[in-house]
């Protein structure tokens, strides 16, 4: 029986770009923070190539603008380069002319380094709500053909609780259509329970991120897990937030890089394009930003 493929995904951003620790660091501080995000990025290239496993890397602009050898060593390494924004701010705290721009700017930047189309975006800490749904429209003018932003679930910072849990075409308010696949959940009764990585990952128990993720996949249903490269970092520098940031920043990150090997062994996992082809949720073919400007 031929296994169900999973969508693996990297949010390629530097642990100082997190919203858990924006009480500590400000952007304007970002320049001359110690940056780490390249050589974790490298160390989960190596894992992944030491399991054979492909897949699709929202690469944040800033991140792209410092280290685009690293965004071209990803491409080259058989893997889908998809946008992750540029700044890393959440987009309902955005003007529209501003999520526009920048947005624009990114996807221009991760196609010039790499020479391919870019198609996909993921929202900053899922920060597409129902408070900022004209992004979506916004996606939608810039090129992008599908979205992996929206959190099926209730959350301080994301979330649309109620939305599908599983891939589908959705039309924006201006009637534009965009492929969503939204973060892999569970459900126990009425309550949505968060199951696809990052610092959920970190929380349960592998053996319980293993059976819920395996849950789906026994329904015949394709996941989608997702993690940062700063979460295999437990070197990274410490900074002094509230308790509840520092919970969700740094909880069990020196346990991560092994859980994710385990991963790696007891699933199939691909680009997100190709699970959403596979399951003929995508549209055929993709479009440069510069054929929309």
């Amino acid at each position: 029986m031929t296994p169900t493929p999973n969508a693996l995904t990297i949010d390629v951003e530097d642990y100082f770009h997190v919203a858990a620790l924006s009480e500590a660091i400000s952007p304007d501080d970002w320049p001359n923070t110690e940056y780490r995000c390249e050589a974790n990025t490298d160390r989960i290239l190596e894992l992944f190539d030491a399991h054979h496993a492909r897949g699709t890397f929202f690469v944040l602009g800033w991140v792209a603008d410092r280290s685009p050898a690293l965004i071209r060593r990803i491409a080259d390494a058989g893997h889908e380069i998809a946008s992750h924004g540029y700044s890393h701010q959440l987009v309902y705290n955005q003007t529209p002319e501003v999520f526009r721009e920048e947005t624009v700017r990114s996807k221009h930047l991760l196609e010039d380094i790499t020479g391919q189309p870019v198609t996909g975006y993921r929202a900053a800490s899922y920060s597409i709500t129902n408070e900022s749904r004209w992004a979506l429209d916004i996606l939608a003018e810039s090129g992008f053909t599908w979205d992996s932003s929206i959190f099926p679930v209730r959350h301080d910072r994301y979330g649309m609780p109620g939305t599908s849990r599983w891939p589908y075409r959705l039309t924006t308010d201006k009637g534009h259509e965009l492929v969503e696949f939204p973060l892999s959940t569970l459900q126990f009764g009425s309550t949505t329970v968060p199951i696809a990585g990052g610092g959920y990952f970190r929380l349960f128990p592998y053996w319980f991120s293993r059976w819920g993720l395996g849950s789906l996949n026994r329904q015949g249903r394709s996941f989608i897990f997702y993690l940062h490269p700063w979460e295999i970092d437990p070197g990274q520098p410490r900074f002094n937030v509230s308790w509840f940031s520092k919970f969700r920043h740094y909880n069990n990150l020196e346990k991560c890089e092994a859980r994710l090997e385990s991963l790696l062994q007891d699933f199939d996992f691909t680009t997100v394009t190709d699970v959403l082809t596979r399951n003929e949720t995508t549209p055929v073919g993709a479009c440069s930003a510069r054929d929309q400007t």
